[in-house]
């Protein structure tokens, strides 16, 4: 990646970082300037004002659309958590933590909901006691149609296509395993390929889930056929039931934890991966609670409980 050299400039304020984030976030200067309050004259010689003073474009405005530059993108990705952490400052002194009321809508999928989704709705509730959380656990293309229809506030998904209508922020990429009881065949290997699950008893997801589109392509690719004996549209009763039969299932690596009945065995050729992230309406105005949830969830992708 080239380096991008940008000026310094002490007199740069808060006004221009928002106005700024306000334009990234909606990529349209007359939403933009709508959701601050001010005429879009205004809003565009702030920008420029701003850009002036770092001595490069944030913007490219030459296209059909607004994209941010890659210093646009540079500045958001270390910009967006000091304005989070400046916000939340501010309705604190505003008033107490347990004052603090409003609701999130959250949509994930069931792999998230069994432990990340719980952990962060914790961490929150515990911070803003005055919170409502609303989590419901459906499939991604569910999601996808609740986060445009205005029923959801936030999801942890995958990624929702190409000219989307809908923000993707990445989280991490992660292995689907082989789950196995312990009394299983192949309990005590180390490493299993695709090819080796050919006629192997399972339960999968159904077919409406991405995972599962995922694994079939998977399996396709290495020539094996399971026996899909069970197909269950939640992580949690899939884990039971491996546990109480000789069924094996494959499952995301941050739903399930090797304990002493079960056995968690990474697969290669090919390796299962998928990239979770979060997930909003482009232009959507986030409350600054909303927004320190997001950091939570950022935060408990990167250290897992």
């Amino acid at each position: 990646m080239p380096s991008i050299a940008i000026r310094a400039n002490p007199h740069m304020e808060l006004r221009h970082l928002r106005y700024f984030d306000a334009v990234a976030e909606t990529l349209n200067f007359t939403r933009a300037a709508e959701r601050l309050h001010v005429t879009q004259s205004t809003l565009s010689h702030q920008i420029k004002q701003l850009e002036d003073e770092l001595g490069t474009p944030l913007f490219d405005r030459s296209a059909k659309h607004v994209r941010m530059t890659e210093a646009g993108e540079i500045l958001r990705s270390h910009m967006t958590p000091a304005l989070e952490k400046i916000d939340l400052g501010l309705q604190a002194l505003r008033a107490p933590a347990e004052a603090i009321t409003g609701s999130i809508r959250l949509g994930t999928t069931s792999s998230f909901n069994t432990r990340m989704v719980p952990q962060c709705v914790a961490t929150l509730l515990n911070a803003y006691p005055g919170i409502q959380v609303s989590v419901e656990e459906l499939a991604a293309g569910q999601i996808l149609k609740r986060l445009r229809s205005g029923h959801l506030d936030i999801a942890v998904a995958y990624p929702p296509g190409e000219g989307s209508d809908l923000w993707f922020e990445p989280l991490y990429n992660e292995e689907l395993r082989l789950v196995v009881g312990k009394s299983h065949p192949l309990a005590r290997r180390r490493r299993v390929r695709m090819v080796e699950l050919h006629g192997v008893r399972m339960v999968l997801l159904p077919g409406q889930f991405l995972t599962r589109k995922l694994l079939d392509d998977c399996f396709e690719q290495a020539g094996a056929k399971p026996v899909v004996a069970a197909q269950i549209n939640s992580v949690a009763p899939m884990i039971e039931l491996i546990r109480q039969t000789d069924l094996a299932g494959i499952i995301t690596e941050t739903a399930v934890s090797q304990t002493a009945d079960l056995r968690v065995i990474p697969l290669e050729d090919p390796t299962p991966i998928r990239t979770p992230g979060l997930l909003w309406p482009k232009g959507a105005a986030r409350s600054p609670v909303l927004k320190h949830f997001a950091e939570i969830i950022r935060r408990a992708a990167v250290n897992p409980a």
